[in-house]
């Protein structure tokens, strides 16, 4: 039964590949998984340099969207949601200042999104980042997507919590039905 099985794949420091598979370690190694457990850890004390950069990017990214969130959440407008997208700000202007904010913004957007899914693995706020990345984005359909993740009831009670300890009102949701596409 192929999905019965379990495999675990550790790297020594010459890069050879060792895993074991229920139990039984193949390529030369050992049948204990202490041995693999500590192949493992040599491995991490080998390449520590890499794994310590990879650890401090994933805490300071961490922190940051925590601490970012609550100052986003605030500034988003209450009917923001409710708005017609005609009188959402407008597009279309080609000056390179506007082009370059518009990659910024989506750069912007795409990090929050990146960070949000590696929230939902690590601790921290991966839905809520998720959602703010995608709000900063310039894409169709951004707005419906924005929709079916804030129609939580988790996301928004815990978005609304934010805007009134930072005495913001609540979000204005549309109904299901009446929702446009951005």
């Amino acid at each position: 039964m192929i999905l019965g099985s379990i495999y675990l794949f550790v790297l020594d420091h010459g890069s050879n590949i060792f895993y074991t598979h229920n139990g039984n370690v193949n390529r030369g190694g050992s049948s204990d998984n202490v041995e693999v457990t500590t192949g493992l850890f040599e491995w991490i004390r080998y390449h520590s340099p890499m794994f310590w950069a990879i650890s401090a990017v994933s805490l300071i990214t961490s922190f940051g969207t925590v601490a970012a969130l609550p100052f986003i959440i605030a500034r988003i407008p209450d009917d923001y949601f409710i708005r017609p997208v005609s009188s959402l700000p407008r597009r279309g202007s080609t000056s390179p200042v506007r082009l370059l904010y518009l990659i910024v913004k989506n750069l912007v957007g795409i990090v929050f999104i990146i960070a949000g899914v590696i929230m939902l693995f690590i601790p921290g706020q991966g839905i809520l980042t998720i959602l703010i990345g995608i709000m900063l984005m310039n894409f169709s359909g951004k707005r419906l997507l924005a929709l079916r993740i804030i129609r939580r009831p988790k996301v928004i009670r815990a978005i609304n919590w934010m805007r009134i300890r930072s005495q913001r009102p609540p979000l204005i949701l549309p109904r299901a039905h009446s929702v446009r596409s951005n």
